[in-house]
């Protein structure tokens, strides 16, 4: 099986190129009963097939050829978080959170979609996912994850796509929960770019 490479000037079918995501760094959730509150500071992304290219959009590749054989590569995601005071600290650091304000961040939510209203998951999208990640926010901190997991590009839509030039735009939303050191919950999104396809592969 060989990979098709589709060049700059190939035409593609009608209807096959879906209007790009745009791209935020994030909202904050300010929600909740916590003094503390999670900011979103960048959320970047690499293809599974080159983790050193990390970007503000993702291109997710549904197949990648690895010395003759196809093959399938998670993509992954890093997130930067900064921690935020609803109410100014003590008298003594009015700025300065306390150890009870610090956020542990265990786990987070994605789910993919389009602009133009076609959102139906296992047909339009892939499917929404949750997974873990433990961080703990006291001032800044850059945490890791996935973004499209290896069996999202083996089931429907995106396994048409290895055979096919469409290219499917979407917004990957990303929700992370966690809870600061009393307990309380706390929440934010962010939103990444992704376009998945059969991309080149990387030289």
């Amino acid at each position: 099986m060989n990979k098709a490479v589709w060049s700059a000037g190939t035409r593609l079918a009608p209807a096959v190129v879906l209007v790009l995501a745009s791209v935020s760094c994030g909202t904050l959730t300010r929600q909740g009963t916590s003094p503390a509150y999670l900011v979103i500071r960048s959320i970047e992304a690499a293809p599974g097939n080159d983790v050193t290219k990390f970007g503000s959009f993702l291109l997710s590749d549904v197949v990648t050829v690895v010395d003759g054989v196809p093959t399938i590569f998670n993509d992954v995601a890093r997130v930067t978080f900064t921690l935020g005071l609803k109410d100014p600290g003590p008298a003594s650091s009015p700025t300065v959170p306390t150890q009870n304000n610090w956020i542990t961040v265990d786990r987070y939510h994605v789910r993919f979609i389009r602009s133009d209203g076609h959102n139906i998951e296992g047909v339009d999208v892939p499917y929404a996912f949750d997974g873990g990640l433990t961080a703990t926010v006291a001032d800044t901190v850059s945490a890791g994850f996935q973004i499209v997991r290896h069996n999202a590009k083996e089931e429907a839509p995106l396994a048409a796509l290895q055979f096919s030039p469409v290219i499917i735009s979407a917004i990957a939303e990303i929700t992370f929960y966690g809870h600061d050191q009393t307990g309380r919950a706390v929440s934010a999104t962010g939103n990444l770019g992704v376009n998945f396809g059969n991309f080149a592969d990387p030289q």
